[in-house]
């Protein structure tokens, strides 16, 4: 099985909308902004090839869609995800499987592209799109707090063909990958766990997006339900601390995956990994 990290692009973030009820001066030593408090973010997308022939992306960033409606978070250095795949010699058809962490636009924007008649059409055809069963239903009736982040030319078109597949419990998309379910910054997101003989990986999504958010207590003001990010996050930490699993942040510009250890009731990166 092979590993592979895609940044599909960056784009800037409050301060304080990420680190929520965190003062600046405390946040500012663990993560950098600009003069207009802001946070460079990544878009992460994981590519993983497994030995029995399946291709599988997890996540897909913002695509290019709605660029001009999200104008204020200034994105750059967008590539095209079907492209960077392209130059791993691999086919949009080729995909078997992309599992999708949540339906916030920075997670799913490129499973789906307009074509020349400006319909929005499933860029993976032949792929499984995984979905929590949870998060399905606050897409389709959203929060007050989360209606702006959906779109739903985003996943609608893979619903209509057929192709979503969604988990209600812990799930194995295949034997190396387990999809778990977390709570907190919105209702179902699904948590891949990769596992190599080398270590388990984790793919955090938002439950942990940098890793200046390791600290329990740092719920960014993004997550809908603060009380159950932090039980959630607690959970997550706890097993990758004990069985040494590594982490992978979707978000971090600066650190994409470390292993984790914990001290009293406070967890710290300790090692970064190499995807």
């Amino acid at each position: 099985m092979k590993i592979e990290v895609i940044d599909t692009g960056f784009f800037y973030a409050d301060g304080g909308a990420m680190f929520g009820a965190i003062p600046k001066t405390a946040w500012r030593r663990r993560y950098p902004s600009d003069e207009a408090n802001g946070c460079v973010l990544a878009m992460r997308t994981l590519l993983v090839t497994t030995d029995d022939g399946r291709t599988i992306l997890i996540d897909t960033g913002a695509g290019d869609k709605h660029l001009r409606y999200l104008s204020y978070y200034r994105f750059f250095n967008l590539i095209d995800l079907t492209e960077a795949l392209a130059q791993r010699q691999i086919l949009p058809g080729q995909v078997t499987d992309v599992i999708l962490t949540h339906l916030h636009f920075d997670h799913c924007g490129y499973c789906t592209r307009y074509n020349a008649d400006g319909k929005p059409v499933v860029t993976f055809p032949n792929a499984r799109h995984w979905v929590s069963q949870a998060q399905w239903s606050n897409f389709l009736t959203p929060n007050a707090l989360e209606k702006d982040s959906y779109f739903p030319e985003n996943i609608l078109p893979v619903e209509e063909a057929g192709l979503l597949q969604l988990v209600t419990e812990k799930t194995a998309l295949c034997p190396a990958i387990d999809l778990h379910l977390f709570d907190g910054h919105t209702p179902g997101q699904l948590v891949p766990y990769i596992h190599t003989p080398e270590r388990t990986f984790v793919f955090a999504g938002d439950v942990i997006p940098l890793a200046a958010s390791l600290s329990p207590e740092w719920i960014s003001a993004y997550d809908t339900y603060p009380v159950t990010s932090y039980n959630e996050k607690l959970r997550l930490l706890e097993q990758a601390a004990r069985e040494h699993q590594a982490i992978l942040f979707c978000h971090d510009a600066y650190t994409t995956c470390t292993t984790v250890k914990k001290t009293g009731k406070s967890y710290k990166s300790l090692e970064n990994i190499q995807a």
